[in-house]
């Protein structure tokens, strides 16, 4: 929707629509938690940086800060929201202390917290949250990774000694990569088949000492170091082997699966992989809690290589004396304002998500509520969509921004490199993205069959698409407006602006909708042939169904945006957002230019236009680029980039000024220092 930009915008205004729910929680950290011992050191050896990380876990815990999650009876505040968005905002400074966070009080404690019962909770949480018991999350393993119900290690019982028998039957059952295992953790919560009265009862979780109070390895524990990483050195990444270590009965952490003395089993739910996935499904808030902190650290990097390059020249301009800032050129703003446009988009994505998962898990956590399975479904998809959505853009948005500084941003000193190497991994941990990508595929296909029938009774395409729209692909926050927006788009897309917001919307859902339909096409073709293997019916349509997925994912992150522009009260900040919010519409469609002319989506000549109104988007957007990231609010302390230094800004803005002053046209300099905070 094109309107003219204001001249100038508060990014205060938009920092209050970004902070959203929690915007308390954010305000506390910048205050608290931005001196500069809690940004990242450079240069550090892995066990310097260990103890330095291990040492500012115990201080967090002395705040306070970290029982956000954790019930009240035992100290917590019940704000499952409200502790994800606080290791949100460790990920804007040291991602060591992050995730050292998050093993602790998100996984170990999560777990133990989620599928333990009342005598675990009284007897670790408090401990838990103070630090003094330090713990692991034990699930992967060298030779399983993503497929979790086919875990190796096993755990049987034994009534004559009413005790468990956990074991590691062979090297790749052991548990790898698992944070606080190789220096720190205590305790384990261990992930293992269960079996009693001779039979397997699938994987259920313990919580196993693994060290003694003098840091000695239990018996019958073999504790590894992982050893050096690309990145995140203050984590102390390990491998745990059990050789037949015995287990009192009520280390079985029994939420959802309990053993009696005499080893019968019991469990309110029956089937086997449903209770597999309900109990994956309680300890979402790592998937959620990724995502965000990937998100978090995109936002640094934004926010380094924007505020230089409105001061690094390069390359004078014929008929001027002085060089042109680097924001100047087209292709530098093709590099970094659609990442940032994307970056806003996620944090309103990100804030829905986070607002369902706490709301689903306040109605059956402290309301005693029964768990709405469709919604608790739909919650662990969009968490895995946005979670591989987030992380990807992480992946490819610092190495553009570390490109976007040069020499500059390959210094250490200037963080990139430890982003870009810090968050790598989060594209495989807490779920390998291409296996989440396909959870969110098997949530759509299952809507359809759900809503149509069997493979082979789908029945006519007309049908499915006239019905797709209510019953398979479900609204976001703003479904009113929505449907309001999508409803007024006249019959012609060729009479439509691009930036009408209804065409894009509609746009979005018709590609999601193709791509779904094709999809489910050709399952069904290959479901119809005889003498194919099951495997190959799915294997062959694989990047068909990852493309529904992605398309899925993009549908919802605009339909999130565009719930926050709605609730944005400030009419300048508003009209930022609208375009910034056309910038990330359109430079999605226009990445995607292939497919949306070969479906007759767009003309040639639209696509030509599609393109033209990105640039004219870059135009009127580069004025506010330093605005947007101030937007973001990261404390200066955080960044601990030596560009963005004050002497070194002026230096850059006044290099080989002319001593005429300006000439005539050219830009005005934007000093990018940030207020201090």
């Amino acid at each position: 929707m094109t309107a003219t930009l204001p001249t100038t915008v508060d990014p205060a205004r938009l920092q209050e629509v970004l902070d959203g729910r929690w915007a308390h929680v954010r305000r506390d950290a910048r205050e608290q938690l931005s001196g500069p011992g809690y940004a990242p050191v450079h240069g550090e050896s892995v066990e310097e940086a260990r103890e330095r990380v291990t040492r500012l876990t115990a201080e967090l815990a002395a705040t306070g800060r970290v029982s956000l999650g954790f019930p009240v009876e035992y100290g917590g505040q019940a704000d499952a929201g409200g502790s994800v968005t606080a290791i949100e905002m460790l990920a804007h400074g040291d991602l060591s202390l992050m995730v050292k966070a998050g093993v602790q009080w998100g996984l170990f404690g999560g777990a133990v917290q989620l599928l333990g019962t009342r005598r675990h909770h009284e007897a670790y949480l408090r401990d838990i949250m103070s630090f003094d018991l330090p713990g692991c999350f034990a699930m992967t393993e060298t030779g399983h990774g993503s497929d979790v119900q086919q875990l190796r290690t096993t755990c049987t019982y034994d009534p004559d000694t009413q005790t468990f028998d956990l074991h590691t039957p062979h090297e790749a059952a052991r548990k790898d990569y698992i944070g606080n295992a190789a220096r720190d953790g205590r305790m384990a919560v261990v992930f293992a088949q269960l079996v009693t009265g001779g039979e397997g009862r699938g994987v259920h979780a313990w919580l196993v000492p693994i060290r003694d109070g003098r840091g000695t390895p239990c018996p019958g524990v073999t504790i590894g170091d992982d050893g050096p990483k690309a990145g995140l050195l203050g984590v102390d990444n390990g491998r745990l082997s059990f050789d037949h270590v015995r287990l009192p009965r009520e280390a079985l952490l029994d939420r959802y699966g309990q053993v009696a003395p005499d080893g019968t089993y019991t469990s309110d739910i029956e089937n086997e992989t449903r209770r597999f996935f309900t109990m994956l499904g309680t300890l979402v808030r790592g998937r959620v809690s990724v995502g965000g902190s990937a998100s978090a650290a995109t936002r640094v990097a934004l926010d380094v290589a924007v505020r230089y390059g409105d001061v690094r020249r390069q390359f004078t301009a014929p008929g001027r004396d002085r060089e042109v800032v680097l924001n100047d050129y087209l292709v530098h703003q093709r590099k970094l304002l659609p990442a940032l446009a994307t970056s806003y988009a996620f944090a309103f994505a990100q804030e829905e998500l986070v607002g369902r998962m706490h709301d689903l898990h306040t109605a059956v956590h402290e309301r005693g509520e029964e768990v709405d399975e469709a919604a608790q479904r739909e919650l662990e998809s969009r968490a895995a969509g946005l979670k591989a959505a987030q992380t990807w853009h992480a992946t490819r948005t610092i190495q553009t921004c570390r490109e976007a500084c040069g020499g500059a941003g390959y210094l250490a000193e200037n963080r990139l490199p430890q982003l870009r190497a810090d968050t790598d991994v989060f594209t495989t941990f807490e779920g390998d993205n291409t296996v989440l990508l396909q959870l969110v595929a098997k949530g759509l296909l299952t809507g359809y069959r759900d809503a149509f029938g069997s493979l082979d009774g789908w029945g006519r395409v007309a049908f499915v698409a006239d019905l797709v729209r209510e019953t398979v692909l479900e609204r976001t926050a703003a479904r009113g407006l929505i449907a309001r927006l999508v409803d007024a788009v006249p019959g012609r897309d060729e009479d439509v602006p691009l930036r009408d917001r209804g065409w894009q919307l509609k746009v979005f859902e018709a590609r999601e909708r193709h791509t779904l339909e094709g999809a489910i096409r050709r399952l069904r073709r290959n479901a119809s042939t005889d003498g194919m293997d099951p495997f190959d019916v799915f294997n062959s349509v694989q990047d068909h169904v990852l493309r529904t997925a992605q398309t899925h994912v993009d549908r919802i992150v605009l339909e999130a945006f565009v719930a926050g522009i709605e609730r944005t009260p400030d009419p300048d900040a508003r009209a930022l957002l609208e375009a910034v919010c056309d910038l990330y519409a359109l430079s999605t469609l226009e990445a995607d230019k292939g497919w949306l002319l070969e479906h007759g989506h767009l003309t040639p000549a639209r696509s030509k236009a599609l393109t033209a109104t990105v640039n004219a988007l870059l135009g009127e957007l580069r004025p506010h680029a330093v605005t947007l990231v101030d937007g973001f609010g990261i404390p200066h302390a955080w960044k601990q980039a030596a560009i963005l230094d004050e002497e070194v800004l002026r230096q850059e803005a006044t290099h080989r000024e002319d001593t005429a002053g300006r000439t005539k046209g050219d830009t005005a300099v934007t000093l990018a220092v940030p207020p201090a905070q």
